[in-house]
């Protein structure tokens, strides 16, 4: 999906209106706020439209005739850029301070069984590789350019970027998060041979057994 702030720089402006005018505005107002034609406008919405950022809104009166509204979608309004990466910090900082590096490590791990547990309708193949597949697709949605890596022996994902990477250098045990949900998502334990965090240049989760009984814990390289 596009954001706002991956959008031309006449689009970015045009978000930003309509997110500042939360009843919508009509074409001519856009053309007058930008400063370009009516016809440009147009074109910029028809896109923005097309990436379900924009929508058109109610019909408004005028003194001749009605005119169209558009208004930012809910999707439009989650396109401005966040930062979370501060929060976070905080309350790692705040947790690891309360329990010490070991349990926050355990909380990330049952965190990550959670959230797989969670999706487990999405997560249900029946075989393995329907559920490394169905694990691929869900950490793409999460931000990461992974994908399963065919080797002939056990199976493999590797992801070569990772959404918590400046938080994961400085708290390793935020990696347990990641294996324990792609142990859950899968039943089989993993070992992360090759972390970013670590200076390697990919992460790479080995998928290399079965997860015997309900004992599911994640495992690092440090631990194999």
């Amino acid at each position: 999906m596009n954001t706002a702030r991956n959008q031309g720089s006449t689009q970015q402006t045009l978000l930003h209106l309509l997110s500042r005018d939360k009843g919508g505005l009509a074409v001519d107002t856009l053309a007058t706020r930008l400063n370009i034609s009516r016809n440009a406008v147009r074109q910029h919405l028809t896109s923005l439209e097309r990436d379900g950022v924009v929508a058109k809104g109610p019909i408004q009166a005028s003194g001749g005739r009605p005119e169209q509204l558009y208004v930012l979608t809910e999707r439009g309004a989650e396109a401005f850029p966040r930062q979370y990466a501060w929060f976070a910090e905080l309350l790692l900082k705040l947790l690891e301070s309360e329990l010490g590096s070991t349990k926050v490590g355990e909380r990330m791990a049952d965190l990550g069984r959670t959230v797989a547990e969670s999706l487990k309708g999405r997560l249900a193949a029946p075989d393995l590789d329907g559920r490394i597949a169905g694990l691929v697709e869900v950490l793409q949605e999460m931000g990461y350019d992974a994908a399963a890596v065919a080797t002939g022996a056990e199976p493999i994902v590797e992801a070569h970027n990772c959404v918590f990477h400046k938080l994961a250098k400085q708290y390793p045990h935020l990696c347990t998060f990641d294996i324990a949900f792609a142990e859950t998502a899968t039943g089989r334990r993993v070992e992360h041979r090759t972390c970013m965090a670590r200076g390697d240049s990919s992460c790479r989760f080995h998928f290399v057994a079965p997860v015997k009984g309900r004992a599911r814990r994640a495992r690092s390289k440090t631990e194999v």
